[in-house]
């Protein structure tokens, strides 16, 4: 993998880092691209895309601290994000708080924001996936050498920047869930021009990345389960998801009958 993009000296520049920005980027094109098919402002768009960052940036923090608590030795360790890791959930829960006061204060539709948060959103995840891989983050459980998948296996090298273990064959978590992302972003991208109701995108996000994020969970090493339940608490996130979203289609089909009539 290459954690190290550039490195000069003591001065290196983390593939990792890069890549989150450049995801944020292409989110930020994307919801203002769509946000002006939903004729919604742009300066509009530019808070709720920076304060939901900033919401989600909190969330992921605080959720990764709650679950690896043994990583934290003082109150410093806390902010470090440097020193630690992040979530995703986590983010996405705090961004969405943030997000929907935001929208509440501006008001704006909320189903418009969340058809142009769903198809922003996993398309900047895939590309920071894709950053994940390069640092070994997020990275999947051993692979049984009699496993049908061992020659898809990530082996990692020992490297000060990597978090995976090294030299141990793999599941390939980080680029799985890249390239399901990919695919959900041009589904969602295709539907979209033929959009029938408002929050449909979201709801089709919600069920597909739900799903997508279920199945991965029991190729993924680093949450532990639940002993009561034997899924992580990323699965029980990830069964809400589908859950809101297939309410939120249900909804959708229900308001357009009732205009249609």
């Amino acid at each position: 993998m290459f954690p190290d993009l550039i490195k000069i000296g003591d001065f290196t520049v983390h593939t990792y880092g890069v890549l989150v920005a450049l995801g944020l980027i292409v989110s930020y094109i994307t919801a203002l691209y769509f946000g002006k098919k939903e004729g919604i402002d742009s300066k509009k768009i530019d808070n709720l895309f920076t304060f939901t960052i900033i919401g989600g940036i909190v969330g992921a923090r605080i959720a990764y601290v709650i679950e690896h608590k043994d990583q934290f030795n003082s109150a410093i360790d806390y902010i470090a994000v440097w020193k630690g890791g992040i979530d995703w959930f986590g983010g996405f829960v705090g961004g969405a708080v943030v997000l929907l006061y935001l929208i509440y204060r501006y008001k704006i539709p909320v189903l418009k924001i969340g058809d142009i948060a769903g198809i922003s959103v996993v398309i900047g995840h895939g590309i920071g996936r894709i950053g994940c891989t390069c640092a070994g983050c997020c990275y999947g459980k051993p692979v049984p050498p009699d496993s049908p998948f061992k020659d898809l296996a990530i082996v990692f090298p020992k490297h000060e920047h990597t978090s995976a273990p090294s030299g141990i064959p793999l599941y390939p978590t980080q680029p799985a869930e890249a390239v399901g992302n990919f695919l959900i972003f041009g589904i969602l991208f295709y539907i979209y021009r033929k959009k029938k109701f408002d929050g449909e995108i979201l709801s089709l996000y919600l069920v597909l990345y739900g799903i997508e994020r279920f199945l991965l969970e029991f190729w993924r090493g680093v949450t532990p389960p639940i002993p009561a339940l034997g899924i992580t608490w990323n699965q029980i996130v990830s069964i809400g998801m589908v859950v809101a979203g297939v309410l939120i289609f249900l909804y959708g089909m229900k308001r357009q009958h009732n205009e249609a009539v």
